[in-house]
């Protein structure tokens, strides 16, 4: 085990929107230390979904964080030779770093031509509630709701 706990690293905003969620939303999209990319990528996303839906772009990108953020989640536990799947409450941070993570992911699978456009489409669908990241979400909670038996078993 570890001496001490590491020490929280934190991050710049981002130049346009002067928000440190967006800079670690283009962290997770960015490959290769591409920054410059996935900044180009993110901001032409938004500006798509203005377009598409004539509201500003970073409220709708927030609302789809947030339908796509979970709140409960299972972990395994070892409990006399027996798995269980335990259902536990998010962290706040864990909670926004999943979202993101499930909605870039889900992104990069959906068929749009450009990443800007998959973006942009799972974005927009996130905020509506529907797309393969609410569903992830959404068989997230099934998972643990179906799984609260063993809620005493909690670490």
């Amino acid at each position: 085990m570890r001496k001490s706990k590491p020490k929280k690293r934190y991050l710049l905003p981002d130049p346009k929107f002067r928000d440190v969620q967006v800079t670690k939303f283009v962290n997770n999209l960015m490959y290769d230390g591409k920054k410059s990319l996935s900044y180009s990528i993110f901001y032409d996303s938004l500006e798509l979904v203005e377009k598409k839906t004539n509201e500003n772009g970073l409220e709708i990108w927030r609302k789809a964080l947030n339908n796509v953020s979970p709140s409960v989640e299972v972990k395994s536990r070892r409990v006399g030779g027996a798995t269980f799947q335990v259902p536990t409450e998010v962290r706040p941070e864990r909670k926004q770093a999943l979202g993101m993570k499930w909605l870039i992911n889900y992104a990069r699978k959906r068929g749009e031509k450009t990443m800007v456009d998959r973006l942009a489409a799972e974005i927009i669908a996130a905020s509506k509630g529907e797309g393969a990241s609410v569903k992830k979400k959404d068989d997230t909670h099934r998972m643990a709701e179906a799984n609260k038996a063993f809620s005493h078993f909690r670490l």
